[in-house]
């Protein structure tokens, strides 16, 4: 469209562009056309596709909006070739899944593996700086799970396709406090003070004593606070 062509106030090239009004009948109907398509090659990439993505079936997906689009909009591009690059990307996405059944090295390459975060109480800091997950985030993963100290903890995975899977332990130990340090209204019913044990406020190391100048045996930090344990929690060895 040229410049000159544009001008305020043209509604009807705001609303119908450049195409005659009867092609909005034709978008319907192609709408329609390709809404069914993709729901049978979705239903047909198997029941992960309507669930939690991984990366493969995410580019798949964004793959499959990119098809659609011209397909419904633009009146030089045919539903055929559409519908063929629909097919293709349903041939692609189930070979990727054979090959990643078939061989393990090959479903870690597309996947990715899973990432321990807490081990035994400690949160694994060269994990989470790989995997950029944040402190913040795990406490708010854990107190959802209705864990309010990394002592319950024996350990926390972060899957390769992005959920979390905690693993309590069933006798809580001594650990760093999971309440937000903002509020200082939180009701800590279920958790009390242990006796003689400092956690590290980094790493969630606990000791018997506040270490010397080394810091924390683990991280190194010197930030260290009061360990508590819970007293009062419905264990489940798995959440």
């Amino acid at each position: 469209m040229r410049k000159q062509d544009i001008a305020a106030g043209d509604f009807y090239r705001i609303l119908f562009g450049e195409t005659p009004e009867i092609f909005l009948l034709e978008v319907l109907l192609r709408t329609l056309f390709m809404y069914v398509a993709l729901l049978v090659v979705v239903r047909l990439m198997g029941k992960r596709m309507g669930g939690q993505l991984t990366i493969s079936e995410l580019a798949v997906m964004v793959t499959l909006g990119a098809i659609v689009s011209p397909g419904m909009q633009m009146p030089q591009t045919g539903l055929l070739l559409c519908l063929v690059i629909l097919l293709c990307a349903l041939i692609f996405q189930r070979g990727t899944n054979w090959l990643e059944f078939r061989f393990r090295k090959f479903e870690e390459l597309s996947q990715g593996k899973n990432t321990t975060l807490i081990e035994d109480g400690v949160l694994q800091l060269a994990q989470m700086q790989k995997t950029k997950v944040s402190r913040q985030q795990i406490f708010a993963v854990l107190r959802s799970k209705h864990i309010y100290n990394l002592g319950q903890v024996e350990r926390l995975y972060l899957e390769a396709c992005g959920l979390f899977s905690v693993y309590t332990r069933s006798e809580p130990a001594a650990g760093l406090l999971l309440f937000p340090p903002s509020d200082q209204s939180v009701n800590t019913f279920g958790q009390q003070s242990a006796a003689g044990m400092s956690a590290c406020a980094n790493c969630g190391k606990t000791a018997e004593r506040t270490p010397g100048p080394g810091g924390c045996p683990i991280c190194g930090a010197h930030q260290w606070g009061q360990a508590s344990i819970a007293i009062q929690e419905k264990q489940n060895r798995a959440s």
